[in-house]
């Protein structure tokens, strides 16, 4: 069983800049991040592989940065730029031999 959890959300204004993390219990190759706004489906915002491979989706390319710290199991998502439309329901998710494993999830919102 993996666990996933997320931290980091929160209130900023648009122009900012928020850091989210989310610890796994244990290594995995594919962390992805996806988001969830209100009334829209969950989307893929950013992949990164255990070697450091990433993808970006087109909505946050040059804005979000992926990353990872293998030695504790953590990726990290670096959002700068932040629009009103970037405001969302952020999870962190794997898929391991088959199964989809989702964080609860850490809520941006982005307002003046």
């Amino acid at each position: 069983q993996v666990q996933l959890m997320e931290s980091g959300g929160g209130l900023v204004q648009p122009g900012g800049s928020l850091r989210l993390s989310c610890a796994a219990s244990g290594s995995i190759y594919i962390m992805d991040w996806f988001r969830q706004a209100p009334g829209k489906e969950r989307e893929l915002v950013a992949r990164i592989t255990n070697a450091g491979s990433t993808y970006y989706g087109d909505s946050v390319t040059g804005r979000f940065t992926i990353s990872r710290d293998n030695a504790k199991n953590t990726v990290y998502l670096q959002m700068n730029s932040l629009k009103p439309g970037d405001t969302a329901v952020y999870y962190c998710h794997a898929a391991i031999s088959g199964i989809n494993y989702w964080g609860k999830g850490t809520l941006v919102t982005v307002s003046s």
